[in-house]
């Protein structure tokens, strides 16, 4: 790959990283212990992630179960998990926090799949702002150090990236929007 290339297919590539980073925390009726990734504790006055005070596991499809290093910090733990947005209420026995996770219903699981394809269309946004750049950078480049034709070709292999990235994305989007519609 032309390493003029290179530049444009990171920030096409950080673009997917992106969009999976934000599949991985909408939940499809299983509980995912991703959803609580964004999750800050306030441990001794340090916004802590979750997974960092506590052990995160999932002892059953449609529970997450957190149990803190130390017993002080279940208050702590509860709070940051209501404070945040992902919708479910934490119960505690004095040693684990459970999060029960409801089944979707379909209305729920619509809005979700809105919610999917708004974030595919945002990065396919962000791959075809790269190409424009690109192409805007091949063509300061034309005006001195290269040929029309090397031009042409630099976009033209710019196109056949951003081509492969929209269609990524298109089949994340999808293969997410099956497995939240599948009951």
């Amino acid at each position: 790959m032309d390493e003029r290339l290179k530049v444009y297919d990171e920030k096409m590539k950080k673009a997917i990283d992106f969009l999976a980073s934000d599949f991985a925390a909408i939940r499809a009726g299983r509980a995912n212990p991703h959803v609580l990734d964004k999750i800050k504790v306030d441990y001794y006055g340090t916004p802590t992630p979750l997974q960092s005070v506590g052990n995160v596991s999932v002892p059953e499809p449609r529970m997450i179960q957190i149990a803190p290093w130390e017993k002080s910090l279940i208050k702590e733990i509860e709070k940051a998990i209501l404070t945040s947005d992902v919708g479910i209420t934490p119960t505690n026995d004095g040693s684990v926090i459970r999060l029960v996770f409801p089944e979707l219903t379909e209305e729920r699981r619509k809005e979700l799949v809105k919610d999917i394809k708004k974030k595919g269309e945002e990065n396919k946004v962000v791959v075809r702002n790269a190409r424009r750049d690109g192409n805007d950078a091949f063509k300061k480049l034309g005006k001195g150090e290269l040929s029309e034709d090397e031009v042409k070709d630099l976009s033209d292999e710019l196109q056949k990236l951003t081509d492969k990235y929209i269609k990524e994305i298109e089949k994340m989007v999808e293969d997410k929007s099956k497995e939240v519609l599948t009951v």
